[in-house]
């Protein structure tokens, strides 16, 4: 079992930037792989970023370049720093654990976080 707790969502204006946190208990944080998805209000959920137990890294083409997936298993803490936020940022985020399949699909993916409301104005 693996449990799950972000932080970090608020509102920022366009440009600006946040930095999303996500706190696991249960089992050994280093030995799976994590990701970041959004839900924006009646969009399906998609996703953000991914990242390896080893650091190995996949993000959507829409946050490359702006958004920064990180872990730091010493304190079984996964990170989405976000950058240069536009307004289509808008969404829930939600952190997820140890995917039974490709990292971009979320329904390979075991465990969720209760999820953070990201809101950027333009």
């Amino acid at each position: 079992q693996v449990h799950l707790i972000e932080s970090g969502g608020g509102l920022v204006q366009a440009g600006g930037s946040l930095r999303l946190s996500c706190a696991a208990s249960g089992r050994p944080f280093s030995t799976y792989n994590m990701g970041w998805f959004r839900q924006a209000p009646g969009e399906e959920r998609e996703f953000v970023a991914a990242i390896g137990w080893s650091g190995g890294t996949s993000y959507a083409d829409s946050v490359k370049g702006r958004f920064t997936i990180s872990r730091d298993n010493t304190k079984n803490t996964l990170y989405l720093q976000m950058n240069n936020l536009k307004p289509e940022d808008t969404a829930v985020y939600y952190c997820a654990a140890d995917p039974r399949g490709p990292w971009n699909v979320s329904t390979k993916y075991n465990y969720w976080g209760q999820g953070t409301q990201v809101t950027v104005s333009s």
